[in-house]
């Protein structure tokens, strides 16, 4: 099963935007991803601290090959036509497949994805082993389970199976490690975020797939995703001293005459959305509008929920909740949009989890203009905050 993720499913409280760079006037401070929404916990600065491997050494070709792909390290002044030339493949295909044209330069260390694999790296090729580069262990779970994903259903729904060949005792020598994620990037996406859905260091992405100072890359174009760095297991002692309240539980005393209460039930730090019974409700004297009239189903709360969440009928039109600029239009990992509009140098307002956007980024919109709509079933809430300059406030006092 080739491991090509297009789009990878995120929950909607782990949102991943490219807000950072359509903001361009904020560089800090600021959540650009919105990771706070709904709830969610931020991994902003997570990403930063995970060490990863360093990438495979490819063979003399530039071929660097695995089970399930294989990709080519561009060298100094390569094009796709001399990488095609090299490897004896069909330039057109190869330029096809990684959405760039033949002729275009690449920089040195770029990753270029083969749509077909040629022959496998050796030590005639330059490579240290032969074939692929493999897991150094089974992992038998992941065999068992892909072998019932592949399995055909009998009639009777049963699956079929049947048994491995012996091994032969005799194995090609091959080198080791994890195969890593192959993204694809899509319009929109950007190294950052990139980088924060996969929470890898966006420097350790770029030199995974030779990209410049600037972090560009193309849509179509297929990255490498850093395989995070293993930490070795905690060393275990037998005359470790356990730590205090981890030890065999404490008897009952003798003296006592009765069991002791049972303890008073802990509240939940992160209760689950429900609808905290008030409507939203228009004001002539509010700062700005409800961006739509409905029902609040979970109220501001700093650190937890960085706006408020607003229920109302699928397909209801969202407002602009004042005359403003659109700073940005951007979406979420899983490709629901985000607006963020700016009202004055250092207020913003935010509408996530919408759809059918009718504004782009520069447009100016009047109080109370439609700019997108509700999604359809469980989805039909609007995600509302403001912020003055990087941090959200509640935004109860500027609809009241």
């Amino acid at each position: 099963m080739v491991r090509h993720f297009s789009r990878t499913r995120v929950r909607l409280l782990f949102l991943s935007a490219s807000t950072v760079a359509l903001l361009g006037a904020c560089t800090q401070g600021f959540d650009y991803d919105l990771r706070g929404i709904g709830g969610g916990f931020s991994t902003a600065d997570a990403a930063s601290r995970v060490g990863t491997e360093p990438r495979p050494q490819p063979d003399d070709r530039g071929v660097i090959s695995y089970p399930n792909y294989q990709v080519a390290v561009a060298e100094q002044g390569d094009t796709i036509q001399s990488v095609a030339t090299r490897l004896g493949v069909d330039a057109p295909a190869l330029a096809s497949f990684n959405g760039i044209d033949e002729t275009a330069p690449l920089r040195s260390g770029e990753i270029i994805a083969l749509p077909n694999r040629v022959a496998e790296p050796s030590p005639l090729t330059g490579a240290q082993s032969d074939g692929p580069i493999r897991p150094g262990s089974v992992d038998i779970g992941a065999l068992a389970g892909n072998a019932i994903d592949r399995a055909p259903e009998t009639n009777s729904g049963d699956v079929r199976v049947a048994a491995l060949p012996p091994a032969s005792g005799t194995a090609e020598p091959a080198s080791t490690g994890k195969e890593p994620v192959r993204h694809k990037v899509e319009r929109g996406e950007t190294a950052y975020t990139i980088s924060r859905l996969y929470q890898v260091p966006v420097k350790s992405l770029a030199e995974w797939n030779g990209l410049g100072s600037d972090f560009a890359i193309r849509e179509g174009q297929f990255l490498l995703i850093p395989v995070a760095m293993q930490a070795p297991p905690a060393a275990q002692t037998e005359d470790a001293t356990p730590l205090p309240g981890t030890g065999s539980p404490t008897p009952t005393p003798p003296s006592a005459t009765r069991p002791l209460p049972p303890p008073e039930p802990l509240l939940s730090e992160t209760p689950a959305p429900i609808d905290v019974g008030e409507r939203t409700a228009a004001s002539d004297v509010a700062r700005m509008l409800f961006p739509v009239n409905g029902s609040i189903i979970r109220e501001y709360s700093k650190g937890r929920n960085e706006g408020i969440n607003i229920k109302a009928a699928p397909g209801t039109d969202v407002k602009s909740a004042d005359v403003g600029t659109v700073a940005a239009v951007t979406k979420s990992a899983e490709g629901v949009p985000i607006i963020v509009i700016r009202h004055e140098p250092e207020l913003l307002t935010v509408y996530a989890n919408v759809t059918d956007v009718s504004v782009e980024k520069g447009t100016r919109v009047a109080r109370g203009q439609s700019i997108a709509k509700l999604r359809d079933g469980d989805d039909a809430f609007v995600h509302f905050e403001v912020r003055r300059g990087f941090d959200s406030v509640d935004p109860m006092p500027f609809l009241q």
